[in-house]
């Protein structure tokens, strides 16, 4: 990912003061989609019995920071569904800042930490941070730390709503590399799914 991200900073598309967004996707590790894993199915057999139930328990997830602007990933991890987005966003955001100067991070309410606003301004330089407030984590009405407080007061909803920008990435990823990973084992699903990322920003370089 270093390569590709310095070409595209040599190539102008992409430059100081990115827009950075946090985001996370699951993928499929059999094939199944996830309607048909959590649904009963209704075809019955000869008993007259209804069908199975078929539980997709684990999946692979692509953690990721993109570049709004150039649609390009900046940083990514893979962990595995269902979990939190939260623990991977310090990680995301030291690999981000080595590779591409950001100058705003946007991410929704899934990372909403008072420690992650501390991280980006005070330690990384990132000059704004647009995080949704988690009810479930604001306890009183007003929060109590500084920059969750600022969201409170103040928050940046024309600037927010460029967070759709990765949604669009997500969906452009899956349908050009596809949503079912080849791979069955743990490691080998990491993988492929750090390939698929170099492979996107590759698609990217090349158009």
């Amino acid at each position: 990912m270093d390569q590709t991200v310095a070409c595209a900073g040599r190539q102008g598309l992409i430059s100081g003061g990115s827009e950075g967004v946090a985001d996370a996707t699951g993928l499929s590790a059999d094939g199944r989609s996830s309607y048909y894993a959590q649904k009963l199915q209704r075809s019955k057999g000869s008993s007259g019995k209804r069908g199975k139930r078929y539980p997709i328990t684990k999946w692979p997830k692509i953690n990721a920071i993109i570049d709004a602007h150039s649609h390009l990933f900046i940083a990514a991890s893979v962990s595995e569904g269902p979990s939190h987005d939260s623990p991977e966003l310090p990680g995301l955001l030291v690999a981000a800042c080595a590779r591409l100067t950001l100058d705003r991070l946007l991410a929704d309410s899934g990372y909403d930490s008072e420690e992650h606003h501390r991280l980006a301004r005070e330690e990384l330089g990132i000059r704004s941070t647009v995080i949704a407030l988690n009810p479930r984590n604001q306890g009183r009405k007003w929060p109590q730390d500084k920059y969750r407080r600022q969201m409170k007061r103040r928050f940046h909803k024309k600037i927010y709503g460029n967070r759709w920008q990765i949604e669009s990435i997500w969906s452009r990823h899956k349908r050009r590399l596809g949503w079912v990973l080849s791979s069955r084992t743990k490691q080998g699903q990491e993988y492929e799914c750090h390939n698929r990322i170099v492979i996107h920003n590759l698609m990217l370089l090349a158009a």
